[in-house]
C-alpha cells in the first residue's frame, strides 16, 4: 500500500468524487487504505467566506459537494475537493515540517553552552560527546550538524565540526602504482611476509608504528605506536629523520617494561618506508645476548591504508595541533596530556569503550602505569589546542 498519494493520484480523487465513487471503490483504484482517502479528502478541502450552516452530509463520506446534484441551488456551506490545492497544501506542509528547531529557548541555551564547552573548549569527537550524552539529547547526530549548519546555535559553527562533510573519493587513473625494488632491510619483512608469519603465529600483538611532522624545518617529531588489539596509541618526542631516535625509544620500553613483557606486547611491528625506521635490527635484536626479540615488517611503497589503523588514529593529534604548527616547543608532559586524552576518547567501534580501558584490560595496571598512561573522565577529556598551554 502506498504511504504518500500524488498529484495524480489527487487529480483521480477530484474525479472520482464529481462521480460519487464510494471509498472503498476509490481506495481500489488508488491502491491505498480507505483511511488515506478519506483524512486526504477532509484535511484538505476548501471552503468559502460566510457564516453559513453547515451541511449535515459534510460530517461523513464524502465530506464534500463534488458530486452533489443540489449545490447549485443549495444555500448551506459548501465544501470542495480540488487537486491542484490540495497538491500545494501538501508540498508547503512538507516544506514547513522540515525547517525551524524542535526545541524550546531554554534546551538551546542549554545545550548551546554545553557544546561550546564540549566543541569549542575541549574539541572533543562528536561520538564520544553523543555517547556521554545518549539519554539527555533528543536528537540524532544528523539533525545535530543541520541545527549548526543552520545557525540554530550562535556559539558553534561547522569549522567545529571535524565530520560536518565527508570525504570526496580520489579519482582513479587507472594506473598502477610503482612499486620500487626492494632493498636489503625490506627482504624478509615486507607484508607478505608478516602474513606468512601469521599463520604460524596467529595471536601475535601487532603495533603500527609511523610519525607525526609538523613543520618541514622541525628539528622534532613524534613517534607513534599503535596498538591493533586494544587502538590505543603511545607517544614519543624524538630527533626528526633520525634511526637512532627510534631505536633509543624501544630500548627505553624494553627496560621499563620487562623482558617478557616487552617480548609479548611487540612482538610484530608494521611500519612504512620512512628513513628513520631504516635499521630494523637495532629494533629487533638485543645485542647484548644476540636474540632477536621482535619482528619489524613493512608496508608496500606508497600504501599507508595497510597500517589504517594509526593514519586514522593520527586525526586526533591533528585535533590538538593542526598540520603546520611546530612540534619544537612540545614537551614530554605535552605528549603525555595529549596521549592520555586521546586514548580515553571513546570509539564507535568497539561499543564506544576507551582504548585505555581496553589496553588496561589485557595488560594490566602495572603496565599502564609503566607507560604513563591514566584515566580521565569522560566530560574533562580534551582535545583543543588549549591542553599544551594550560
Amino acid at each position: 500500500m502506498k504511504k504518500r498519494l500524488t498529484i495524480e493520484n489527487r487529480i483521480l480523487i477530484e474525479e472520482l468524487l464529481k462521480l460519487n465513487y464510494k471509498l472503498k471503490d476509490i481506495s481500489t483504484l488508488i491502491e491505498c487504505e480507505p483511511s488515506t482517502i478519506s483524512r486526504e479528502i477532509k484535511k484538505r478541502r476548501i471552503t468559502g467566506k460566510g457564516q453559513l450552516q453547515k451541511c449535515n452530509k459534510t460530517n461523513r463520506f464524502p465530506f464534500v459537494c463534488n458530486g452533489c446534484i443540489r449545490k447549485t441551488h443549495c444555500r448551506m456551506k459548501k465544501y470542495y475537493y480540488s487537486y491542484s490545492k490540495a497538491q500545494k497544501h501538501y508540498e508547503y506542509i512538507l516544506k514547513v515540517s522540515r525547517t525551524g528547531i524542535d526545541m524550546t529557548l531554554d534546551e538551546l541555551y542549554y545545550w548551546d553552552e554545553y557544546f561550546k564547552d564540549k566543541l569549542k573548549n575541549k574539541n572533543q569527537p562528536i561520538t564520544h560527546i553523543f555517547k556521554n550524552i545518549e539519554n539527555t539529547f533528543p536528537k540524532s547526530i544528523p539533525t545535530f550538524y543541520r541545527y549548526i549548519h543552520d545557525g540554530h546555535f550562535p556559539s558553534l559553527n561547522d569549522e567545529m565540526l571535524a565530520r560536518a562533510y565527508s570525504y570526496k573519493p580520489r579519482k582513479r587513473t587507472g594506473e598502477e602504482n610503482k612499486i620500487r625494488i626492494d632493498n636489503s632491510i625490506r627482504k624478509g619483512r615486507s607484508l607478505d611476509n608478516m602474513k606468512e608469519y601469521l599463520k604460524v603465529h596467529q595471536n601475535a600483538n601487532i603495533v603500527e608504528m609511523d610519525t607525526v611532522i609538523g613543520k618541514q624545518e622541525d628539528k622534532k617529531c613524534i613517534l607513534t605506536l599503535y596498538f591493533r588489539n586494544s587502538k590505543l596509541m603511545l607517544m614519543f618526542l624524538i630527533d626528526k629523520y633520525k634511526t637512532d631516535a627510534v631505536s633509543n625509544i624501544f630500548k627505553k620500553l624494553r627496560k621499563e617494561l620487562g623482558y617478557e613483557n616487552f617480548k609479548f606486547m611487540f612482538e610484530i611491528i608494521l611500519t612504512d618506508n620512512g628513513w628513520e625506521f631504516s635499521k630494523p635490527n637495532d629494533i629487533e635484536f638485543d645485542y647484548t645476548t644476540g636474540e632477536k626479540i621482535i619482528n619489524v615488517f613493512y608496508c608496500n611503497p606508497y600504501s599507508s591504508w595497510e597500517k589504517g589503523g594509526i593514519e586514522r588514529n593520527h586525526e586526533f593529534i591533528r585535533y590538538i595541533i593542526p598540520k603546520g604548527i611546530s612540534l619544537d616547543q612540545l614537551t614530554n608532559k605535552n605528549l603525555i596530556d595529549m596521549m592520555n586524552n586521546i586514548n580515553n576518547v571513546k570509539r564507535k567501534s568497539m561499543e564506544y569503550k576507551t582504548p585505555y580501558e581496553i589496553f588496561n584490560s589485557i595488560y594490566g595496571e602495572k603496565i599502564t602505569k609503566k607507560l604513563h598512561l591514566k584515566y580521565i573522565p569522560k566530560d574533562e577529556v580534551n582535545l583543543s589546542y588549549k591542553l599544551l598551554i594550560k
